[in-house]
């Protein structure tokens, strides 16, 4: 699709030359993962947007493709050879029961949710010509890659003739770019509050809001350095300074990240900003001109002097554009998300389900959770037993609970001894009680089809393939 206007959001403007013509690459037969070299045949190409993929079909089908969507972003403007490959090994587990498996790893690193759907449908349509109709299509999305799944099923899964029966998101950031990144904003702004060296005062200033200036020639090891000098946070608690224990603790009592990811977390909103930005067009869809910072040694004098803006409305509204989840969803949706989760909070499962009841879908969701604390991987019992409920939803119509899909469990954990952590019972609390709310921002409302359409015509839209 051609976008007019000077800045296209999420890529549009920064795909290249070679990305736009590339060849698409017939699957070739590869290696599969060890654990899987008996089990099935693999083949790995790159389509016509130059994404890289690999295919696995089991020796034993049931006729089930589950196409996976990766979290991230990565950073590159390249398609990564190495990625599908990698996830495919990480995910065994579902061709390990009989589903076919297909990954993307987008034409391009980078922010970019709707280029990043268009490019698994892409890889749903070669699958269905190059290895036959698959009786059941599903979808699983991982992380940032949950909010892709879950934008995918809204842009190409609508309908009677929808092409996808059903999704799975894990651990999904599944409240949004508009939003879903508030809580990096805020550690954003209070770690330079504190550490003054984020930039440091000799080095050109820029706005907290760009992450980083495009000319900075930062690494990571070297913003880990920073964030050692200032906190400590690599060091035992014996042998950080005062000062460093003092603004540690500040910071996380703010921002209320857990310390062994305010690394991961500090990145993201360094060099995935600055990405993410740059494809807005050097405009701010953040904002935080009215929150609120509580928690510190001296709130007054934290919220006196801790950088402030607010966002762009054009920038704003194109990242609400490419990312957000309007909840008009119409195949089931099944969400597993860790109760501890570091990286996404559970609170974005209140969210997405705040997103389906609005749009009056929340019929077609069922949400679980498990007493677990990674963000990166859950149980292989556990995800296998869920990717089964689902297909038996889809095969079936009937809704499972969250307590059979954890009576189910057992029975897989008996093959992979990973474990069953699921808390049938639990309930996650308000998004706004976990990532302070922006009073005044816009939540842009669920747009149909044709609105969204003439929307993505409009001049500034920017995050476009």
């Amino acid at each position: 699709m051609a976008v007019g206007g000077a800045a296209g959001i999420l890529a549009g403007c920064l795909v290249s030359p070679a990305q736009a013509a590339t060849a698409e690459e017939a699957p070739a037969a590869v290696a599969c993962p060890a654990d899987l070299a008996e089990k099935a045949t693999c083949y790995s190409g790159q389509d016509s947007h130059g994404a890289h993929y690999t295919v696995a079909v089991p020796r034993s089908w049931n006729e089930t493709l589950v196409l996976h969507a990766h979290g991230g972003p990565g950073l590159g403007e390249e398609s990564d050879p190495e990625r599908s490959g990698d996830d495919l090994e990480r995910w065994s587990v579902m061709v390990d029961q009989g589903y076919a498996w297909a990954g993307s790893a987008y034409r391009r690193g980078g922010y970019g949710t709707r280029m990043a759907a268009s490019d698994t449908e892409n890889l749903r349509r070669l699958f269905t010509e190059r290895f036959g109709r698959p009786s059941t299509t599903l979808i699983h999305g991982q992380s940032w890659g949950g909010n892709v799944a879950a934008k995918t099923i809204e842009m190409y899964g609508s309908g009677a003739d929808s092409p996808y029966d059903g999704a799975l998101l894990t651990n999904g950031v599944l409240a949004g770019g508009s939003r879903g990144y508030d809580y990096r904003v805020d550690l954003r702004v209070v770690y330079q509050y504190y550490c003054r060296n984020h930039p440091r005062p000799t080095e050109p200033a820029y706005p907290l809001w760009m992450g980083l200036r495009e000319d900075s020639a930062m690494t990571g090891a070297g913003l880990r350095a920073r964030l050692q000098e200032c906190t400590g946070y690599s060091s035992p608690p014996a042998d950080r300074t005062a000062l460093q224990q003092r603004n540690l603790d500040d910071i996380l009592a703010v921002t209320r990240i857990p310390e062994r990811t305010l690394e991961s977390h500090l990145t993201f909103a360094t060099f995935t900003f600055r990405d993410l930005v740059r494809r807005v067009g050097l405009r701010s869809p953040f904002g935080n001109r009215h929150v609120r910072y509580r928690g510190s040694h001296d709130d007054a004098a934290l919220n006196a002097g801790v950088e402030r803006f607010d966002a762009d409305p054009a920038a704003r509204r194109n990242l609400s554009y490419d990312s957000d989840l309007t909840g008009a969803v119409s195949v089931p949706v099944l969400t597993l998300h860790a109760i501890d989760d570091p990286t996404a909070f559970v609170e974005h499962e209140s969210a997405y389900l705040d997103s389906l009841e609005g749009a009056h879908r929340d019929r077609h969701l069922l949400q679980t959770f498990t007493q677990e604390s990674e963000h990166s991987g859950l149980s292989a019992a556990e995800y296998a037993g869920a990717v089964s409920a689902l297909s038996g939803w889809v095969r079936t119509g009937h809704k499972p609970t969250a307590a059979s899909v954890a009576s189910s469990c057992p029975a897989f954990d008996a093959v992979y001894r990973t474990g069953c952590f699921f808390r049938p019972g639990y309930r996650p609390s308000a998004y706004a009680s976990r990532v302070n709310p922006r009073p005044g921002a816009t939540h842009w409302p669920a747009m149909t089809r044709a609105q969204e359409w003439r929307w993505s015509r409009l001049g500034d839209v920017g995050i476009a393939p």
